[in-house]
C-alpha cells in the first residue's frame, strides 16, 4: 500500500498532526493507499504560498505560462501508468480507462494552453471624442478547487488548467474517496517544473476544507459535487465575497421520439447509464418514450441492461464496476425500494448483491410517476426510469420538470422536434442522437440547481478572470 504526503509549495509535507486516511478499493474492499490529512495550519501555509506565487505567475506572459502547461501535459502522459494504477485501485475503473483519463486530462491541459494568445480585452467606444475605454481581462488570484470522486484526474486538470493559463494559482482538495491519483498528478507538477506554490494539492477533512475556502487570499471557489456541497461553498464564499463556479449534478432526461433510430439509441442510453456504474453527472437517468413505442423500448432496455456483466474491472474490463462506497450503494438501493413501495414496477435489477465489493446491478423501473423521488432526485448510480409521453410538447414539459438542468438528450430524426427542443429544453446542454460527452471546447454549465458558472471552452476559461476598465482621456 502506497502512502502519500501533501504537496505544499513544491514540497512533500506529512500531516503535522499525524492524521491519515486509508483508501479502499471499492471492487475488492482491500486497501488501495494511504494519504496524510493536512491540518488547518497547513492549509493556511498552502494558501499563503499560492498567494505569494501568484504575484509572479500573473506577471508572466501568458505564452510562458502556456509552456509550463504543455510541460505538465507531457508529464501527465509520461506518468499515465502511475496515475492510472492509482486511479484504478481507488475507483474500481479498469486500468485502460484510468490511463486514458490521464491522457484526456493532458489533452484538456494542452487545449487551455492554446488560449495564451487568445485571452482578449475590448476597446469600447467612449462618449468623449478624446477618450479611450479599454477593458482588460485579469486573473482573480488564488483559486480553491474541490474535486469529485468520479473523474478525479480529468476534473482536476479541467479546473487547474484554465486557472493557470489566466494567471491564477491553485490550492486543490481531491475527494477523500479517490485522492491517490491526485498525488500522482502532484508528482507530474514537480516533473514539469512549475514554480513553487503555483499548484498545491492536499487531502483535507471538512474543517481544513472550510479553512481553505474561507482563507482571506482565496478569490474563487470551484467545485464539482452535490447540491448540498454547493450550498456549503456558497456559504463559504460569503466570507471573502469569493467568486464561485459550481457544478452540482444533474438528472439527464432522454426523449425517444417516433423517428428515433432505436438500434442507436438503446445501446447508447444503456452505456450512459452503466458507464462507471452510473456515477456521471450527465448520465441518462430518465427516458421519455412516445407511448406507442413504450413497450418495445422498455423490453430492449431490459435486455441490454441485463446483458451487462457486473464485477471487478481489474480482471475483466468489459464489466460494469462498483459504486464508490457502501453508503453510496445503500442510498441507491433504499431509493429503489422506496420507488417500488410507491408503485413503480421493477423490470430488472434492484437487488442488493452479496459478496465483496460495492457492486449494484443495472436497474430498470417503469410505471413511475413524474413527481416520484426516483424521477426527481439524482440517483448517481445504475438506475434508469422509463415514462411514456403522448405529444412532443408533453415530452419537453416532463423532461424540464425537475430541479436540475445540466444535460439532456433527444433521439429524433424530425428536424421540427430537434429545433423545438433546441429552443425550449431547460438544460445547459442538449445532445441530438447521442449521449453526453462533454467536449472540452464546449461549455459545461448547468441551469437551475445544476450549478453556477461552468467549465470548458472559452467561457469556462473566462470564469477564472475579472475585468478592469481603464478610462484614458487624452
Amino acid at each position: 500500500m502506497k502512502s502519500y504526503k501533501n504537496l505544499i509549495a513544491n514540497q512533500w509535507v506529512a500531516s503535522d498532526s499525524g492524521a491519515t486516511i486509508t483508501i479502499t478499493n471499492p471492487a475488492t474492499q482491500t486497501q488501495a493507499g494511504q494519504v496524510h490529512l493536512a491540518s488547518t495550519a497547513q492549509v493556511v501555509q498552502a494558501c499563503d504560498a499560492a498567494a505569494k506565487a501568484q504575484r509572479a505567475w500573473r506577471k508572466m506572459p501568458a505564452i510562458v505560462r502556456a509552456a509550463f502547461l504543455r510541460r505538465l501535459a507531457d508529464a501527465l502522459v509520461a506518468r499515465k501508468d502511475a496515475i492510472g494504477t492509482a486511479l484504478a485501485l481507488e475507483s474500481g475503473k479498469s486500468l485502460d480507462d484510468a490511463r486514458n483519463e490521464a491522457v484526456y486530462a493532458a489533452d484538456i491541459t494542452r487545449y487551455h494552453a492554446e488560449w495564451a494568445r487568445r485571452i482578449e480585452g475590448e476597446v469600447i467606444p467612449s462618449d468623449s471624442p478624446s477618450e479611450n475605454l479599454v477593458l482588460h481581462r485579469e486573473p482573480l488570484g488564488v483559486v480553491a478547487c474541490l474535486i469529485p470522486f468520479n473523474f478525479p484526474v480529468y476534473t482536476l486538470l479541467r479546473k487547474i488548467a484554465p486557472a493557470l493559463i489566466t494567471g491564477n494559482t491553485v490550492v486543490v482538495r481531491p475527494s477523500n474517496n479517490t485522492p491517490c491519483s491526485a498525488f500522482e498528478i502532484a508528482q507530474a507538477v514537480l516533473d514539469a517544473g512549475l514554480p513553487e506554490g503555483v499548484v498545491n494539492i492536499m487531502a483535507m477533512d471538512h474543517d481544513a476544507a472550510e479553512q481553505m475556502c474561507t482563507h482571506s487570499k482565496v478569490a474563487m471557489i470551484t467545485l464539482t459535487g452535490s447540491v448540498d456541497a454547493g450550498r456549503r461553498m456558497l456559504e463559504f464564499s460569503k466570507v471573502n465575497i469569493a467568486r464561485v463556479s459550481l457544478e452540482m449534478g444533474g438528472k439527464t432526461p432522454a426523449i425517444i421520439a417516433p423517428s428515433a433510430d432505436l438500434d442507436k439509441a438503446i445501446p447508447a442510453i444503456v452505456g450512459s447509464k452503466t458507464s462507471h456504474c452510473g456515477q456521471l453527472c450527465t448520465a441518462v437517468e430518465r427516458v421519455y418514450v412516445q407511448r406507442a413505442l413504450h413497450d418495445e423500448v422498455l423490453e430492449r432496455l431490459r435486455a441490454a441492461m441485463q446483458a451487462r456483466v457486473v464485477g471487478d474491472r481489474a480482471t475483466e474490463a468489459s464489466r460494469m464496476g462498483p459504486l464508490v462506497s457502501a453508503p453510496a450503494r445503500q442510498a441507491i438501493h433504499d431509493m429503489v425500494q422506496r420507488a417500488v413501495a410507491d408503485g413503480a414496477q421493477l423490470v430488472c435489477g434492484g437487488v442488493m448483491p452479496e459478496g465483496t465489493g460495492f457492486f449494484y446491478p443495472p436497474t430498470l423501473l417503469s410505471g413511475v410517476r413524474q413527481d416520484a423521488e426516483v424521477v426527481q432526485q439524482e440517483t448517481f448510480g445504475p438506475v434508469l426510469c422509463v415514462l411514456p409521453y403522448d405529444t412532443f410538447d408533453d415530452a419537453l414539459a416532463m423532461a424540464s420538470d425537475h430541479q436540475f438542468g445540466l444535460a439532456s438528450v433527444l433521439y429524433s430524426n424530425d428536424y421540427r422536434e430537434v429545433m423545438q427542443a433546441s429552443n425550449e429544453i431547460e438544460a445547459g446542454e442538449l445532445y441530438i442522437n447521442s449521449t453526453p460527452a462533454d467536449p472540452y471546447q464546449g461549455y459545461h454549465a448547468g441551469w437551475k440547481r445544476s450549478g453556477l458558472g461552468g467549465d470548458d471552452g472559452k467561457h469556462g476559461m473566462l470564469e477564472f478572470t475579472q475585468t478592469r476598465l481603464v478610462v484614458m482621456p487624452y
